[in-house]
Order: structure tokens, then C-alpha cells, then sequence
């Protein structure tokens, strides 16, 4: 009766070997579902989004300021009462009289930016009114029915030519820092995932750990009834118990840790409980050096960084220097003006009206101000340049050991799922020859040691394979899995237009 009991209670052990553990869970997640759900609804994707659109807008303004532009300047009503200095050639001497007058004035204007030359080509129309009262009271128009000009400035620097070469480049870099952004969150959330992960198995461990400890416990007890091991035996078991009690309770407030930081990443509601699906173990994927390299300096928002920031230094320069020396502008127009009494007379027989103005000036003596702001933006040009190479060289640098580590990762995970397999094999082996008396209980426990410690591992492997996988993504903005830079069909996945 005793040996049946004792046999009864040792078959529970078969349970260990599962690790499970049976709760009321509300969402079960995958990897992949689990990125996708933070590149959604995180408020890191919310914030990455958002900034994209502001990038966005701004490109959409440079665009449109390259389209013709229409205008509409208006003063519609201005009265003015006041004394005024007026001559009087009779008494040769300034006097003060009362003036009233009420003026009106519109200009509509259509204007094109060249960005060859810099300069703006416009057409526009004109229409002024004036009237007075008192003493002098009489009313006139002024109109400009039709006006071609151009107004150029002839030394300065080109700003539209500076802003197509800097603006679309900007604009590049937004769509890939938001894909950036977006790998970032990814492997981001897969560390919690792993996390979470973690603290899952270190859970289901504890709970087999104190099922297993009280299961020898009580075999203990019954054994030691018939002498079949000493008192001190039995204070260890009991030991053992007490401490895979402690360990189950410190294994829970972790995963408690655990799955509030993911839930609270993935903006979900802080009392939801996930469990989690562990992703397969990965296919062998070959990523050389000199691919990841090429795809850095194609993909790789920091290096159009650079770009736009020696541009804006170049720029800087050119601005600076150019400015230093003679300034000139031009201002050409043809057209026709009339001024009458009436509106309708206004209109009639206008007279031809020509504008060519030419303005000049010209830095005699500023004490080097200007010398030193030439100076100044050239050394910061060469600071620019220095850094780009700096921080291009850490980058490189930064991919090379990631994928090196991915290759060892990859590795790792082979040597990780064998000895899982052997540990597995181990403790079952080991419990068999248990249950038939050929082992004893230092060799169960160390074989579940070995067990859980093997598990552990395989978890631990699987998330650096993972993280490296991200980090590499992420460098490169690749997919090394479909041979496609993420950047391809951009506008369509992401409803730009």
C-alpha cells in the first residue's frame, strides 16, 4: 500500500517536464503580432508618424512654392484726418492745414520662382483710389491694367537653387527616419517581448520547481517512516520546498515587471495579460559584411543627415561669402498705367510704363565683420566635414560587428537547441532510473537543473538572434529575407501621395 502511494506521487513528476502554466490568459501574441500591434498603436509609432507628416507638409510646401503663386494685396479703406505741413509760395513759409483724405488700393499678382537664376518673373494689375475733402476736394484713379516684370538679385546667392538641392533630400531623409523609427520600436518591443518571455518560463520553472520540491517532500516524509532516509535528508527537502516557494513568489512579481512593461509599450490596457508564443527557431540567413555596408550607406537616415548637413554648410558659405562683397539687385517691368477721375477713364488710352531699377550697395568699411562671418562658416564647414567622416566611420564600424554577431547568434542558437534536446533527454533519463530506485535525488535535481538552466538559454539565444536581426534591419533598412529595401512602395503603404 505504501509502495503503491509512493509510485502514485512520483508519477506527478511527468508534469515537470511540461514547464506549462495554466491560467486565464486574455490575448496570446506571437512575435510578429506583437511588433505589428507596437508599430500601430505604440505611442512611439503615434510620435514617429507624426513627425514623418511634419517633414511631410514641408515638402509639400517647397513643392508648391515652385508652382506659380496668385496674390491678392489690399488696403481696402484708409481715412485719414490730420493737420499736415503744407508750403505756401505766396508767404514762402510752411504752414499747418487740415487735411481728409480716404484712399483704396489692390494689387492681384501672379508669381513664378525661377530656380535657374533665382530670381521671379510676375504679372500683376493695379488699381488705386484717392479722393479729398474740404477746400481742395477732388477724387482720382490710378490703375496699372496689366504689368510684366522681373526682379532679380545679381550677386547674391541662390536661395531656391540651395533649397532643390536640400529640400527633396530632407524630405528622403523623413520616409527613412519614420522606417528608422519603425525598426526601432521593433526592436524595442522584441527585447520586452523576450522579456516577458523570460520571466514567462521563470514563472512556469518556479511553479514546476515547488510542485516538484513538495512532490519530494512528501516522498521524503514516507520514506523516512521506514527508515529509507535520514532525518538530515529530510530537513534538505523541506529546505528545498521553502526556498521554491520564495522563488515562485519572486518569479511572479517579475512577470508581473515583465508584462506591464509590454502592455504599457504596446498601449494596451495595464490590466491585460498576454502569453506569448515563442517564435520558431529561425532558417540559416547569410548577411556579409559588404551587402550590410552597401545598404548603410543607401539606406541609412544618418548618412543623408550628413549630406543635408554639409549642404547646409556649403550653403552657409556661399551665403556668407557672397554677401561680403557688392550687393546688387535688378528690377525690370513693362506695362501700362493710367490715372483719371473716373474709374472708367482710368482705363483708357493707358500710357506705357517702363521700370528698369537697379540697386547697389557696396561694403566700404565694416571693421571684418563680414571677413570673419566668411571665416567662420568655412570653419564650420571644415568642423561639418570632420564629423560626417567621424560619425560615418562609427556607423560602419557599428553594422560590421552587429552582423558578425548575427552570424555568431545564429550559431548559438543551434548549440542552444541541442543542449536543450540532450537536457531533455537527460532528465527524463535520469527520472526513469529514479522511479526504479537507480538514482538518487541529487541526480533528479540536477538533471532539472540542467533542464531549466538549458531552457533559459534557448530563450536567451532566441532573443539575441533576434535583437541582432532588428539591429541590422534597422542599420540598414533592409529586408534581408525578401531581398527589398523597406523604403520600396513607400508612397502606397503609407498613403502618401
Amino acid at each position: 500500500m505504501m509502495m503503491k502511494k509512493i509510485l502514485v506521487i512520483l508519477c506527478l513528476l511527468g508534469c515537470i517536464s511540461g514547464f506549462q502554466m495554466v491560467q486565464a490568459q486574455d490575448k496570446t501574441l506571437s512575435l510578429d503580432q506583437t511588433i505589428a500591434l507596437a508599430c500601430d498603436s505604440s505611442l512611439s509609432a503615434f510620435s514617429a508618424r507624426n513627425t514623418f507628416l511634419s517633414s511631410y507638409w514641408a515638402f509639400r510646401s517647397y513643392r508648391a512654392a515652385r508652382l506659380p503663386s496668385l496674390s491678392l494685396s489690399m488696403t481696402p479703406l484708409r481715412y485719414n484726418r490730420a493737420f499736415t505741413s503744407r508750403y505756401d509760395y505766396q508767404t514762402n513759409q510752411d504752414i499747418y492745414r487740415q487735411q481728409q483724405q480716404l484712399y483704396s488700393y489692390g494689387n492681384l499678382a501672379v508669381a513664378q520662382n525661377f530656380d535657374l537664376t533665382g530670381g521671379t518673373f510676375y504679372l500683376d494689375s493695379e488699381l488705386g483710389y484717392l479722393k479729398n475733402f474740404g477746400a481742395n476736394n477732388y477724387q482720382e484713379f490710378s490703375s496699372v491694367p496689366v504689368r510684366l516684370g522681373y526682379s532679380q538679385d545679381l550677386l547674391g546667392y541662390n536661395s531656391f537653387k540651395w533649397e532643390k538641392r536640400i529640400e527633396p533630400l530632407k524630405y528622403e531623409r523623413a520616409k527613412k527616419k519614420l522606417l528608422y523609427n519603425l525598426e526601432e520600436i521593433s526592436e524595442t518591443v522584441a527585447g520586452f517581448f523576450f522579456s516577458l518571455a523570460m520571466a514567462q518560463v521563470q514563472y512556469d520553472l518556479a511553479k514546476a520547481g515547488l510542485t516538484s520540491s513538495d512532490t519530494l517532500y512528501r516522498i521524503g516524509v514516507e520514506r523516512q517512516k521506514i527508515a529509507s532516509i535520514s532525518q538530515a535528508d529530510l530537513l534538505t527537502l523541506k529546505l528545498d520546498r521553502v526556498n521554491a516557494g520564495n522563488t515562485l513568489r519572486n518569479a511572479e512579481m517579475g512577470l508581473k515587471k515583465a508584462m506591464f512593461s509590454l502592455v504599457t509599450y504596446l498601449n494596451m490596457d495595464k490590466k491585460a495579460s498576454v502569453r506569448l508564443e515563442l517564435p520558431d527557431r529561425p532558417g540559416k540567413m547569410e548577411i556579409t559584411a559588404e551587402d550590410a555596408l552597401l545598404q548603410v550607406r543607401r539606406n541609412n537616415p544618418d548618412f543623408l543627415t550628413n549630406r543635408q548637413s554639409l549642404l547646409e554648410a556649403e550653403k552657409s558659405v556661399e551665403r556668407t561669402t557672397r554677401s561680403s562683397k557688392m550687393d546688387a539687385s535688378l528690377n525690370l517691368s513693362i506695362g501700362f498705367n493710367q490715372a483719371a477721375s473716373s474709374l472708367k477713364n482710368s482705363y483708357l488710352n493707358p500710357l506705357e510704363q517702363d521700370v528698369v531699377a537697379l540697386s547697389v550697395n557696396i561694403p566700404l568699411i565694416d571693421w571684418g565683420v563680414r571677413k570673419g562671418q566668411v571665416n567662420m562658416a568655412r570653419n564650420d564647414l571644415n568642423v561639418t566635414k570632420l564629423a560626417v567622416q567621424q560619425d560615418e566611420l562609427s556607423l560602419e564600424e557599428e553594422i560590421l560587428i552587429t552582423v558578425n554577431d548575427f552570424s555568431v547568434q545564429q550559431d548559438l542558437i543551434n548549440s542552444a537547441e541541442e543542449a536543450r534536446s540532450l537536457a531533455d533527454l537527460a532528465y527524463e533519463a535520469t527520472k526513469e532510473r529514479y522511479l526504479i530506485g537507480k538514482a538518487d535525488i541529487s541526480s533528479l535535481t540536477l538533471a532539472l537543473n540542467r533542464q531549466e538552466s538549458a531552457r533559459r538559454n534557448y530563450i536567451s539565444a532566441l532573443q539575441n538572434y533576434w535583437l541582432s536581426y532588428f539591429k541590422i534591419r534597422k542599420l540598414t533598412l533592409y529586408d534581408f529575407e525578401r531581398n527589398l529595401p523597406l523604403s520600396a512602395d513607400f508612397e502606397n503603404r503609407y498613403g502618401i501621395h
